[in-house]
C-alpha cells in the first residue's frame, strides 16, 4: 500500500478554512459535513475557480503564483506571520515586503530599551526616523524628545546641521555608512519608490551636496556591527561598539544598541550617566 504524497500546502489551507466561521463571513450556517467553511466558499472569497482552489488542497496543478496566495491569505483572514508561512509553503520563499510607515512602538519594545540603562540603544525605521530610544541614547546621542517628529531623522541630523559633524570623529566616513545602509533598508522593507523615501531623498539632495553625492554612488551596506567614536562635550572621545537587530514580525523597523568598547570608555559613559542623573 501505497502512502499519499505529502501535501503541506494542502494541509494547510485545510486546517485554516475549517477555522473559519461561515455565518460571520456571510455564508448560510446549515447542516455541514465538516467545520469550517467549503472549498468553494473560499474560492469565491479569494476570487479564484473552485476547480483551482480544490487542485491546491489536493497537490495538484504545479505552484501558486503569489498574486493567487496573497487572495487566499485575505479570504483566509490570515495575519501576516501567517501569509509568510503560506508563501514558504506555497514558493519556498517569504513574500516581497509591505513598506508601513510607523508612528511609534509598544509600551512593551520601550521596556525592553529602558532595561539596557548603561548601554545606549534606539529603534528606527527602514526611512532612519527615530522612534524609540533610552536614557542613555538621549545622553550620549542626541535628546530625540526635545526635537520635532521630523527632526528624529538620523539623515536630516547626519547631513542638516553641524551637531552631527561635531560629534563624529569620521563623519565622511559614518555619513558614507549611514546612506548606503539606509538605501539598503528601504529596499529589504519595499519602500525604495515609495513616496516617502522620493520626498526624503529629494529634500537631503537639496539640503547637502555631500548627500547628493555619496546617493549617486549607488553603494549599499549591511548595517551589521562597528565601533563609532563619538565627541561628547562633558565625556570626551568615546568608543562605542554597536550592534544592529531586527525586531521580530516589523521589517519596517531595526534595534541599535551600543556598548563601550573599553573598560575606560565604560567608566567614563557611567560617570556621564550618573552626573545627569545627579
Amino acid at each position: 500500500m501505497t502512502s499519499e504524497a505529502p501535501n503541506p500546502l494542502g494541509t494547510y489551507l485545510r486546517d485554516r478554512r475549517a477555522r473559519l466561521d461561515p455565518v460571520a463571513l456571510g455564508f448560510g450556517g446549515g447542516r455541514r459535513r465538516t467545520p469550517g467553511l467549503r472549498r468553494e466558499e473560499v474560492a469565491s472569497r479569494a476570487n479564484i475557480s473552485p476547480t483551482w482552489y480544490t487542485w491546491l488542497e489536493q497537490g495538484r496543478g504545479g505552484a501558486p503564483s503569489a498574486d493567487v496566495l496573497d487572495r487566499l491569505a485575505k479570504g483566509l483572514m490570515l495575519t501576516e506571520p501567517e501569509r509568510e508561512h503560506l508563501y514558504m509553503l506555497g514558493l519556498n520563499r517569504a513574500p516581497e515586503a509591505r513598506y508601513q510607515p510607523v508612528d511609534g512602538i509598544s509600551p512593551r519594545l520601550q521596556r525592553v530599551l529602558d532595561g539596557m540603562v548603561l548601554s545606549p540603544a534606539i529603534i528606527k525605521t527602514a526611512m532612519w526616523d527615530v522612534v524609540g530610544w533610552n536614557r542613555a541614547a538621549a545622553t550620549l546621542l542626541t535628546d530625540y524628545a526635545l526635537l520635532p517628529r521630523e527632526g528624529r531623522n538620523i539623515l536630516r541630523l547626519m547631513f542638516g546641521s553641524d551637531h552631527s559633524r561635531i560629534r563624529n570623529e569620521d563623519w565622511d566616513g559614518v555619513a558614507r555608512f549611514v546612506v548606503g545602509a539606509f538605501r539598503a533598508d528601504v529596499a529589504r522593507a519595499g519602500a525604495s519608490s515609495s513616496a516617502e523615501v522620493t520626498r526624503l531623498v529629494a529634500e537631503l539632495c537639496r539640503m547637502s551636496p555631500a548627500f547628493e553625492a555619496l546617493w549617486q554612488d549607488n553603494d549599499v551596506v549591511a548595517h551589521g556591527e562597528g565601533v563609532k567614536r563619538i565627541h561628547h562635550p562633558d565625556a570626551g572621545l568615546l568608543a562605542m561598539e554597536f550592534s544592529s537587530f531586527a525586531v521580530e514580525g516589523r521589517p519596517e523597523l531595526g534595534m541599535i544598541i551600543y556598548n563601550p568598547a573599553t573598560p575606560e570608555d565604560a567608566a567614563r559613559l557611567r560617570a556621564l550617566l550618573d552626573a545627569r542623573t545627579d
